[in-house]
């Protein structure tokens, strides 16, 4: 569960984070300051970091699309899965159905754009172009750039890996001040939570990053229920996994957020319609209680950049929301699902 966010049980499981990393050197020679660094970004969560950080890549991957100013910048990957207006099982199929690489990287388009650095990822092996082939690729440029191979598996990591990012490209003071911000924020959010575990509990909580099969969200997710004041124990210890309708339903939870890879809120709430034809569904507490949210995944939780806090806040909101108020943008990424036979908002 990452990013590009198309991630399926194409190889098996979901999301399987990879143990293997590129051995080439990632000891960057200190860039002289003043002097714009050219990086090309092959996942949306670092082009996220680095418009964060003040710095425009030369090049992202097909999948970024955040900010807006990110439109008129040079692609350097494509997948052959064809995703829009297709459903998760859709998807699925098509992932499970290729034969050799989902993502393809375009070496005379990176050439092209002379790069100093790339920033790839290893977390996930099914989400982007692989961190090995990366490293490859680069060693067959005439300018042979830097690679920056990011790897978060917690909510920590993906706060490190800013100022990882902001080191690499010279901009580490920017980053210093980022993550300061952001780390003031989740205290925040946690002494709110404190008080909310302190008068109501943690109710069971489960997040689901995809419906069909459905996926319980590992990885730095996990985490982020405990902080936010919700009982994790459904979620894995490691990387996203499969999970049987029947776990769910044993489960029981008292709070479902399905926040599905790549897919905007009005596409997670078409997801949950599927998830509405299975057996049990109605006696499900989250249900009856009137407690099931789709999030937006592509905005939020697939992405391990400094939105994750945004996240965080609102998986705050789903579980304890009376003391939380989320503001009208970060309101926008939610849809909370009414109990049966009432009006959703």
């Amino acid at each position: 569960m990452i990013d590009t966010g198309y991630c399926s049980a194409a190889t098996g499981g979901w999301c399987f984070g990879s143990n293997e990393l590129p051995s080439a050197s990632e000891a960057f020679v200190a860039w002289p300051p003043n002097l714009i660094m050219r990086v090309v970004s092959l996942l949306p969560s670092c082009t996220e970091i680095l418009f964060a950080l003040g710095v425009k890549p030369v090049g992202v991957s097909h999948s970024c699309d955040h900010p807006e100013a990110v439109a008129d910048i040079p692609t350097v990957t494509s997948t052959v899965i064809d995703y829009e207006d297709h459903t998760a099982d859709e998807i699925d199929a098509q992932m499970q159905s290729v034969d050799g690489a989902v993502y393809d990287l375009h070496l005379d388009q990176l050439a092209a754009l002379k790069p100093d650095l790339v920033v790839t990822q290893a977390t996930c092996d099914v989400c982007a172009v692989d961190a090995t082939q990366v490293h490859d690729a680069v060693t067959k440029l005439d300018t042979e750039p830097d690679v920056l191979t990011l790897d978060p598996h917690s909510f920590s990591d993906v706060i490190d890996d800013i100022q990882r990012v902001g080191d690499a490209i010279n901009e580490s003071e920017a980053a210093t001040t980022l993550t300061t911000e952001l780390q003031t924020t989740v205290e925040q959010i946690e002494a709110t939570t404190e008080t909310a575990v302190g008068t109501n509990g943690r109710p069971r909580t489960a997040v689901l990053d995809w419906t069909d099969p459905p996926i319980r969200a590992g990885h730095w997710v996990t985490e982020m229920i405990e902080r936010a004041g919700g009982d994790a124990s459904f979620q894995p210890a490691g990387a996203s996994e499969p999970v049987s309708w029947k776990q769910i339903t044993e489960y029981d939870p008292e709070v479902l957020v399905v926040t599905p890879c790549g897919f905007e809120r009005d596409r997670a709430r078409d997801a949950i319609d599927d998830l509405k034809q299975r057996q049990g569904w109605e006696e499900m507490t989250a249900v009856t209680d009137g407690r099931v949210y789709a999030v937006d995944g592509n905005a939020l939780f697939n992405r391990p950049s400094h939105r994750l806090v945004d996240s965080l806040e609102v998986l705050q909101w789903c579980i304890h929301p009376e003391p939380v108020a989320l503001s009208d943008a970060t309101r926008n990424y939610v849809s909370h699902l009414a109990r049966p036979n009432r009006r959703s908002i």
